[in-house]
């Protein structure tokens, strides 16, 4: 059983490098099989076709990218547990990890799959909407607890202030990976925070 398990993530890894390089479609099953030194009959072992690859490359993105925010904002919320301190704690937390990954983040699954969801069924791109949706959901609930306290300076729709997040990772690994600079993703998460800095601070009297 392990190695069954085993080899399911190895092929998962192999599929995700080169797709997060290159893209779905051009990525083969010629090219897996090849990586994982497995045969085309152990590739469909495991999954059927690209789609199911695709939908279980999704649920193994999302689950880890679940956990890493669980534990960033749950670290933050150790260190201060104003609802807003929490906030900002967390970005710099996330944008400190973007700028020591050596070679930078490899890139989004979700990103690559909105990009070429012709290719897929309509349940993974469900699966990707949902994705998104849970996000929002995440941070609009934190944006919402912030507000409480810190009555925001201008009128702002939580569900895209929530959107927003998902919208500066993604468009920051999208510019860092067309202007080969490194700390891009990073870089553009810390002027959120500012932005968020800014946005609920008492105004002046």
């Amino acid at each position: 059983m392990e190695q069954k398990v085993n080899t399911r993530s190895r092929i998962l890894d192999i599929a995700e490098a080169a797709v997060l390089d290159k893209g779905f479609e051009a990525t083969s099953i010629e090219e897996i099989v090849a990586g994982a030194e497995i045969s085309r009959g152990g590739f469909f072992y495991h999954f059927k076709d690209k789609n199911a690859l695709a939908r279980a490359m999704l649920e193994r993105y999302i689950e880890t990218e679940d956990v890493l925010y669980d534990d960033l904002f749950a670290r933050a919320r150790e260190l201060n547990d104003d609802p807003l301190h929490c906030m900002l704690i967390g970005l710099k937390l996330l944008a400190e990890m973007l700028e020591e990954m050596p070679q930078g983040h490899p890139g989004c699954v979700i990103a690559s799959t909105a990009y070429q969801d012709r290719l897929f069924d309509e349940g993974v791109r469900e699966l990707n909407r949902q994705a998104i949706l849970g996000w929002r959901k995440r941070f609009r609930g934190m944006f919402e607890e912030i507000a409480a306290k810190y009555e925001p300076r201008e009128p702002v729709n939580m569900d895209a202030l929530g959107d927003m997040v998902s919208g500066v990772v993604e468009g920051g690994l999208v510019l860092q990976r067309a202007l080969r600079a490194h700390n891009n993703a990073s870089e553009q998460l810390m002027l959120f925070r500012t932005f968020l800095e800014r946005l609920f601070s008492p105004k002046p009297n």
